[in-house]
């Protein structure tokens, strides 16, 4: 409707400066030298901003949204507490937001909490091409904006979605104040895989390594590529690092290998801050949150309690 009415402002806005006999309503009318179409513009546009933003901070259940010009699928649940950040859970690879709808819908018990199908998952368009960590970042953003505004978040991922979560949060400290990592990829997959898994393995464990490896060049549903790079700090915030218990029972031969591989790109992960903690979930294979929904739960609350100490 917002657009409608500038277009109306505008053809209203010429008749009425024609009538005075100062400009034809072919001419762009200025002020100061200023296009006044370009003002009113740009005064829209903000107005549509914050108008997203206060949409985006209360609504509740599930909706599309617009982002880098494709259709988003976006989910919320909660209503804002005061002084605390918005949390933003983002699934794993090949899952959509529905995955985590019971860690939503807990959540959502206390803090405002968003979810959303990232290009290419559950019911968000499919990518226009292949997506790398930025292309992914830009959709992250404008999900942001609608959600929390340029208020502080904490973001919450599980697997390739505790990755993309990882490398965001550096180049936006601004607005990134807690990370929960749970059995995030690790910065290093492919080098640790071509050390734990040699070519000379066969069977199941090369099955393993060749299928990984394939969609690490975007041979999964997001056509995101996962590149090897090292960790970077994201600022003096809290962060909860989540690993699996057991993970690699089916490959017996290079399970311990893969373990390591794995325990290993965990610790790597704590270098995003002085504050991040390392902790094993008992009894929890790759999907934490749903073998060890407690766990999960109260990693979240304590670094949103933290996240929200620190903003005042």
């Amino acid at each position: 409707m917002l657009r409608t009415i500038k277009a109306t402002a505008m053809a209203a806005l010429c008749c009425a400066v024609a009538g005075t006999g100062l400009v034809a309503c072919e001419e762009t009318p200025t002020v100061d030298g200023k296009a006044i179409e370009e003002s009113v513009d740009a005064a829209v546009d903000d107005a549509l901003d914050d108008a997203d933003a206060v949409i985006g901070a209360t609504f509740t259940g599930t909706k599309k949204i617009k982002a880098e010009g494709r259709s988003v699928n976006l989910s919320c649940a909660g209503a804002p507490a005061d002084g605390r950040p918005v949390i933003v859970l983002l699934a794993g690879a090949g899952d959509g937001l529905d995955k985590m709808a019971d860690l939503r819908k807990t959540l959502g018990e206390r803090d405002r909490v968003c979810s959303y199908d990232r290009l290419g998952e559950g019911a968000s368009d499919q990518p226009a091409a292949t997506q790398r960590q930025a292309d992914s970042g830009k959709v992250l953003t404008a999900v942001l904006n609608h959600v929390a505004g340029d208020g502080p978040v904490v973001l919450a991922g599980h697997s390739l979605g505790g990755l993309i979560a990882a490398r965001y949060a550096p180049d936006h400290q601004d607005r990134v104040k807690g990370l929960v990592l749970m059995d995030a990829t690790i910065p290093a997959l492919d080098a640790g895989l071509a050390k734990a898994v040699p070519d000379s393995a066969t069977g199941p464990a090369a099955e393993l390594r060749d299928q990984t490896l394939a969609a690490n060049q975007g041979q999964n549903p997001e056509r995101f590529v996962i590149e090897d790079a090292k960790v970077r700090s994201a600022g003096d915030i809290p962060v909860a690092v989540i690993q699996h218990e057991t993970q690699f029972a089916e490959v017996p031969e290079y399970g311990p290998a893969l373990e390591g591989m794995w325990s290993a790109g965990q610790q790597q992960w704590l270098a995003l801050s002085s504050r991040s903690k390392l902790t094993t979930a008992a009894g929890s294979g790759h999907y934490i949150y749903t073998d060890r929904p407690d766990l999960a739960v109260e990693a979240v609350r304590d670094v949103a309690t933290q996240a929200a100490a620190d903003q005042r």
